[in-house]
């Protein structure tokens, strides 16, 4: 089970309340094994997720600690920004150029939206307390899930080496309206978004869908934004990359058709470092003189969120 804001809890899971007695969970979780068993025609990743789910709450003593806020590993689940070294690999070898602060515009936007949920003038000891977390309304746990998917995909980026140039939480248009990531390297022009709907994500027609999805229109919505920035910088994109975590897409990339000649993709955030230093298929690469003016372009066109 995924250590994200937006996870199902394991009550959630077990289709319990948080305060359902030990023999209520214990009755759904054997009913849950005996209704999603794959030997039955069950969905498999729903066996799964029950017995996680049990794993996490199934004993007094493992309850307790999930109620606490820690893990089956006994160690307290933080999603509190990292003290370390942020972004920057640890290997002596040259980094991407990088500017900017990944995922500082969402955590603004979650701990604004934490405080007037929780009551302004109410005192929150620790915005990131799990048990807190988990209680927040829906907008507000997708805002912290895709700060900590940006801040990930941050540091994957950073490893790309000095060939590359990343620009991190990029104004796009309105207040709340930002690209993640934009990365220039041999391979092309990139806008990246990154994102967490806590389940996994179909592709239909051009565009994300399934029940984690609360009317969002990702594909489109990045979409959008690179145009402004395209516009603004004079430049355009290679490719529009939606990166995932890797257990909610079925397969390791696919591809959503072009808008406005670049290729729009879906992928596992585990590819996209491939897809990066690889290349698209078909698209055309960017030359050492083209990289420049291009770079330049986007150095005095880039605002920050």
């Amino acid at each position: 089970m995924p250590d994200s804001p937006m996870s199902a809890s394991p009550y959630e899971v077990l289709g319990v309340l948080a305060s359902a007695s030990d023999d209520e969970l214990r009755r759904a979780y054997r009913r849950l094994l005996r209704e999603t068993h794959p030997d039955v025609g069950g969905d498999p990743q729903r066996f799964i997720a029950v017995q996680a789910a049990w794993e996490r709450i199934g004993s007094p003593d493992a309850r307790a600690d999930y109620d606490r806020g820690r893990t089956p590993r006994q160690e307290p689940t933080s999603w509190a920004p990292s003290s370390g070294p942020g972004t920057r690999p640890t290997s002596t070898r040259p980094a991407a150029r990088t500017f900017g602060h990944p995922g500082g515009r969402r955590r603004e936007r979650y701990l604004d939206l934490l405080r007037e949920w929780v009551g302004l003038g109410e005192s929150i000891p620790d915005p990131y307390d799990p048990v807190l977390v988990r209680r927040a309304p829906r907008e507000i746990r997708h805002l912290l899930a895709d700060a900590l998917a940006e801040e990930e995909t941050a540091r994957r980026l950073a490893t790309l080496g000095i060939g590359y140039t990343v620009w991190h939480d990029v104004a796009a248009g309105g207040a709340d309206e930002k690209i993640d990531h934009v990365v220039l390297g041999p391979t092309g022009l990139f806008a990246i978004q990154s994102e967490d709907f806590g389940a996994p994500i179909a592709v239909r027609r051009g565009e994300l869908v399934g029940d984690a999805l609360a009317g969002e229109r990702p594909i489109h919505e990045l979409a959008a934004r690179a145009r402004t920035v395209a516009r603004s910088a004079r430049v355009r994109f290679t490719g529009l990359l939606l990166v995932l975590p890797d257990a909610h897409l079925d397969e390791p990339a696919e591809s959503l058709g072009s808008s406005r000649g670049a290729e729009q993709v879906v992928l596992r955030a585990s590819v996209l470092l491939t897809a990066l230093r690889d290349g698209l298929p078909d698209a055309r690469a960017v030359g050492g003189n083209e990289i420049f003016e291009v770079r330049t372009r986007l150095q005095a066109a880039i605002r920050f969120a």
